[in-house]
């Protein structure tokens, strides 16, 4: 595997593993997506992603997608050992990836994380 390539390992699948994030992480809250963050003592970052109220699938996958490139891209630069979970609510709807990731990057400075380069 390549060094640009997103393992399994970086990405929260258990439910339970969500729920420890959900009931203990730190959350902030966008317009339509939230941000919820739980320290842990892993040794890399682990990304989740919860889509509530998207209708179409076409839709929940492109998002989805776009989260997992902006991680797998900006990773080095997020809070370390960390797992982290986005959820988005219904209405979002973004036009572009870029959208995705100005909603990102404000979620992650209200957070207190370094702005990730772009």
């Amino acid at each position: 595997m390549h060094s640009h390539a997103l393992p399994k390992s970086d990405l929260i699948t258990r439910p339970w593993e969500y729920e420890a994030v959900y009931r203990r992480g730190k959350r902030v809250r966008g317009k339509h997506c939230s941000l919820i963050c739980l320290s842990t003592d892993r040794e890399r970052n682990r990304l989740g992603i919860s889509i509530h109220g998207v209708k179409k699938a076409v839709k929940r996958n492109r998002i989805k997608r776009i989260i997992r490139e902006f991680y797998r891209l900006n990773r080095a630069a997020l809070p370390a050992a960390t797992d982290m979970v986005f959820t988005v609510r219904e209405g979002f709807s973004p036009n572009s990836p870029e959208e995705v990731k100005q909603a990102i990057f404000t979620l992650l400075k209200k957070i207190g994380s370094p702005s990730p380069s772009r």
